[in-house]
């Protein structure tokens, strides 16, 4: 259902679907045992603090306790991560306009480093933007967008240097209890004031074969409105 909802959004190069949803300032969801409580989405939030933006999912328990196991290589190995799609624009981000969905998103795997500048983040949960398009060939539906080899799109100043439209900005990112917090200075993404947004849990897998699409969601964990539909609304927080 998910899948359909975002790859008929995609195929309309529209977010109608998104903009005629009932917003609400956050995104609530009823828990579920079936879903690991790391990941079982409770509430997604995301607010304005005077000049940041704050990013926050709370979910049933321990977040961030649950992290994949190491393959000892980069093919066919696990990420784990929380994310806010968003209805920001992909230039908003520092690549070139209407590439696809945009979203934050924290993760952790143990098997390579994607930090800006050739640095190390392997062993940490971080942060990372990533423009997604929906891609039958993925379990979950969905691929972080490839960059074809020759091709020389905008990218931002912190792209790790794969040939992905991912970004690896250092925000502060936080676990504490059942909650997973990323704060933004409003410069670095000023269309966020109003945007629209949800939240969701999942896991991706690198291919093992390296071809296209090298990033896959290979799991949807939960997803907070239940459809991706993007309800919640950034507005200033209280």
């Amino acid at each position: 259902m998910t899948v359909r909802i975002l790859a008929g959004a995609l195929i309309a190069g529209t977010v109608s679907l998104w903009a005629t949803t009932s917003l609400a300032h956050s995104v609530k969801a009823e828990p579920k045992e079936a879903v690991h409580a790391a990941f079982d989405i409770i509430e997604t939030t995301i607010v304005t603090k005077g000049d940041t933006a704050v990013f926050t999912t709370r979910v049933r328990a321990d977040a961030g306790s649950e992290k994949p196991a190491a393959t000892g290589k980069f093919e066919g190995s696990d990420v784990y991560a929380y994310v806010w799609p968003t209805s920001l624009n992909s230039s908003e981000i520092g690549f070139d306009k209407d590439q696809g969905i945009v979203a934050l998103a924290v993760t952790f795997h143990p098997d390579f480093d994607d930090a800006a500048y050739g640095g190390k983040n392997r062993d940490v949960w971080h942060p990372h933007w990533v423009v997604l398009a929906a891609d039958k060939a993925c379990g979950g539906g969905l691929k972080v967008i490839d960059i074809p080899e020759g091709a020389k799109p905008t990218v931002p100043k912190t792209w790790p240097g794969v040939p992905l439209l991912i970004d690896s900005p250092e925000y502060p990112t936080s676990f504490k209890g059942d909650a997973v917090g990323v704060e933004i200075p409003l410069t670095l993404i000023s269309g966020i004031a109003g945007a629209k947004f949800d939240g969701v849990t999942a896991g991706l897998k690198v291919d093992g074969n390296l071809h296209a699409p090298l990033l896959c969601v290979s799991n949807v964990f939960k997803v907070a409105s239940g459809n991706l539909s993007l309800p919640g609304q950034v507005v200033p927080a209280k």
